[in-house]
């Protein structure tokens, strides 16, 4: 799809082209500020490339991870593939990268992903003096700044769902007060380790961006100059990313203090359920003894014609058990 955003006054009137209706298209590109590639066909590549007169990257070239491959200069154009998050909303968050081209005053986006701070900057865009949008510049620093709003709240949200998993991990109490032995350590571990693949996604993310304001601050203060508004955005979005990044990092080492606590835990009930098979075992050692004694088949037991052998036999089994038990319990190992 094929999308030009024009610049009326103060906001931005998208235009959807179609090529197969009409071929011949003519576009004002000194007034159309951002041209969106969403999944383009051959055609609208090559319209865009022959329009601007720039050479579009391909999707196999846009997932190329190469710093050179990713930031470049080509024709006058600057060409900087970042990694967006995406699916940000279901269980399977996922990511994409996304190329801009700034040439001149029109920024042109390739992307083959719909990221919601896409459909939010383009919302803003088209109310009167919601956002700048007067150059390409603009549009791609108003983008960035989309896109570090959704981290921000993705990450606010992983922190959210961190906590909640610590509580139910250390502060799972019964009605009684008693701390349940029946926790449900699998799902927590399967909630660990999902939240921490979004984190590691969204760090990817984080890196990908800094590096394209990094890029884009280097280019435009060695060649023309970024404006003093532009340059102001452009700083408070590296500032920003910094931060994040560091959140990132703190979250990412308390879910691995959160997985190595789960699996500490699970260790201790499982030592805990051995232990008691142990003690068990060695509770039911004398009587088994005992009755191992009374039960072989020899003429002459001392015991074999008294009275009250059996009774006996009974009560020294239980006495054999219980003295271990009373035994442990006094040097504290129950």
């Amino acid at each position: 799809m094929l999308r030009i955003y024009t610049r009326e006054a103060d906001h931005l009137v998208p235009r959807d082209i179609d090529l197969a209706t009409s071929p011949q298209t003519s576009l004002p590109v000194e007034t159309s500020p951002w041209i969106d590639l969403f999944n383009p066909s051959s055609e609208e590549d090559r319209f865009v490339e022959t329009l601007v007169g720039i050479s579009i990257p391909t999707r196999e070239e846009m997932q190329e991870i190469e710093v050179s491959s990713r930031l470049y200069n080509e024709n006058g154009a600057e060409f900087m593939t970042f990694t967006a998050l995406i699916n940000l909303d279901t269980d399977t968050p996922a990511t994409s990268p996304i190329t801009l081209i700034l040439k001149d005053t029109t920024l042109i986006t390739v992307r083959y992903a719909e990221p919601r701070p896409f459909l939010t900057f383009a919302m803003r865009g088209q109310r009167p003096g919601g956002v700048p949008c007067a150059t390409g510049e603009q549009v791609m620093i108003g983008l960035i700044e989309a896109l570090i709003d959704r981290i921000a709240d993705a990450l606010e949200r992983v922190g959210f769902k961190i906590d909640s998993i610590s509580r139910d991990v250390f502060h799972h109490d019964d009605k009684n007060g008693r701390t349940s032995k029946s926790r449900d350590f699998q799902r927590a571990i399967v909630e660990i380790g999902r939240e921490g693949d979004l984190l590691s996604l969204i760090r990817e993310s984080l890196v990908s961006l800094n590096r394209v304001m990094t890029y884009h601050a280097a280019v435009f203060e060695t060649e023309a100059g970024i404006r003093g508004e532009g340059r102001a955005r452009v700083r408070t979005n590296l500032r920003d990313i910094a931060a994040l990044t560091d959140h990132n990092s703190y979250l990412t080492t308390k879910i691995n203090f959160m997985l190595d606590a789960t699996l500490g835990l699970i260790n201790l009930e499982q030592n805990q359920i051995i232990k008691i098979f142990s003690i068990a075992a060695v509770c039911l050692m004398p009587p088994t003894l005992v009755a191992s004694i009374y039960g072989m088949n020899f003429k002459h037991l001392p015991e074999l014609d008294f009275e009250y052998g059996y009774p006996m036999a009974l009560i020294l089994m239980a006495i054999t058990a219980i003295l271990p038990v009373w035994y442990f319990r006094r040097r504290g190992w129950l």
